[in-house]
This record gives structure tokens, sequence and C-alpha cells, in this order.
């Protein structure tokens, strides 16, 4: 038997569908991919979702080891993930680190954002914040034509408001569930004993965290890491594909040709 209050809910979501349109209006392609941005945007991963995957990344480049590291990882045909930095151990816009970028993205490694100058985003107001995001993708469509879907806050450091901002911007958060420590001060032995530890503990997946401004983590840890991950079993990926094959760039196009701009 209906109740009151049951007649009264049944009465007021008849009323809500008939204010309803009875067609969609039909979007344009740059409407519908703003809607698909406001929905992820924002969002903050701390671990992949696909089970067996490894998601290697590196913070603070491009750096002097970058194509190193990228050589190293083609000869385990592992894919990995580089966050960004527009301005913080070198400048982005070098001949050598324009390079150093197209020849990691040419070879389907995934490129993301560490935003500019690698500070803490609880530190910044808003605006300040939106200015170190778009900076680096400005950077990385004039090298790359890509606008990174994922960035990293610097230090792992990022509150509600900044999280607003990454939506705003259009961009997921990327944080990690496993450190290798380079940039705390550990050893290489160190490293390589966490690198292990976690292999014999076989989680489902790892979601790491490396800096490619470490000469031991790009020739002693990175090739150690890969054979005791490889062991297990594992399967390298970029961190989009890690999380379910989401999309790793907002918008892709041609790289832009050398101008006064490209300048930190």
């Amino acid at each position: 038997m209906f109740t009151t209050s049951r007649i009264l809910a049944v009465s007021l979501l008849a009323t809500l569908a008939s204010a309803l349109p009875t067609t969609l209006p039909k979007l344009s392609k740059d409407q519908a991919l703003k809607m698909v941005r406001q929905a992820t945007g924002g969002a903050v991963y701390t671990s992949c979702s696909v089970p067996n995957t490894v998601a290697i990344t590196f913070d603070d480049g491009p750096y002097t080891y970058n194509t190193d590291i990228v050589n190293t990882l083609g000869q385990y045909n592992a894919k990995a993930t580089f966050f960004v930095n527009g301005n913080n151990y070198q400048c982005i816009y070098t001949p050598e680190n324009e390079q150093r970028l197209k020849t990691a993205f040419a070879a389907d490694h995934q490129i993301a954002s560490h935003t500019w100058a690698h500070l803490d985003w609880t530190t910044l107001s808003n605006d300040q914040l939106l200015s170190e995001m778009t900076r680096t993708d400005d950077a990385l469509t004039k090298i790359l034509g890509v606008k990174p879907a994922f960035v990293r806050p610097p230090y792992g450091s990022y509150n509600a408001g900044s999280q607003e901002v990454a939506a705003s911007n259009g961009q997921s958060i990327v944080i990690w569930d496993f450190d290798s420590g380079d940039s705390v001060g550990e050893s290489e032995q160190q490293s390589e004993t966490d690198y292990q530890n976690i292999a014999n503990q076989q989680p489902s997946s790892i979601l790491t965290l490396n800096h490619e401004t470490y000469e031991t983590t790009a020739h002693e840890v990175l090739p150690f890491a890969l054979n005791a991950l490889q062991a297990k079993g594992y399967q390298f990926v970029t961190v989009a594909e890690c999380l379910g094959g989401m999309a790793p760039y907002l918008e892709q196009g041609e790289p832009q040709a050398r101008d006064d701009s490209w300048t930190c």
C-alpha cells in the first residue's frame, strides 16, 4: 500500500520528468571535450587500478639523464611517465631539453606536468597556481603539441583549493604508493632494497616515484628495479595505462616552431 510520502515522491518525480526536454541537444566536439575534462579533472590518483602493472614515474626533469633513462627502459620494453617542470633544475626550452622530451615522447612514454618552478601548491594563491600549471602546459604544447591530462604536485603537497584549480584546468592529480627514496637521501643500495622488498611483497600494482635528476637512479637503481619487478611478472606501463587506459593528453596536435617565446 502506498504511503502519503511515497505518493508525493512519485508525483514530484513525474513533475520533474515532464520538465525535461524530450530530445537532448547535440554537442560540438569542443563542448563534449569540455564536459569530459570537467568530469575527470581534479580527481586524485594514488595507485594504479589495473592488476599486475607497474607505473614507473620520474619527476623534476627534463634533465641530463633523461635519454639514458629512455634507453634503459627500451631495453626492457618498458613504458614510463615523466612529470616535468618548466624551470626547476634546467629550463625546459633549451635545445637539449627540447630534444630529450621529443625522444621520450616518440618512444611512447607519457609526458605529464610537475608544474613550472617546483613550488609547493599549498603556499600559492589560486591565480599563482594556475599560472604554474598553464606555463608548463604552454611549453609542452609548443615543444610536443600536447596538453597533459595529469599533473603531480611538487612534494606531493596539495589541498582542496589546489585540487579545484587542477579541476578548472581539466587535469587530474597523480601521487604515488611507492617512493624510491632518492630525493630524501637514500643511497643506491637502500633504494634497491626498497624495490626488492616491494617486488617480493607482490602487490596488485605499483605506482612508483623516482627523480631523473639523480645519476644513481638513472644508471643503477632503474635497471635493478626493472629486473626485480620483471622477475615477478609485472607489466611496465604509463600512468594513463595503469589507470585503465585513460587519455594521457587533453589536447594533441603538432609541435610549434621555436621562436622568441621559448624562454624561461
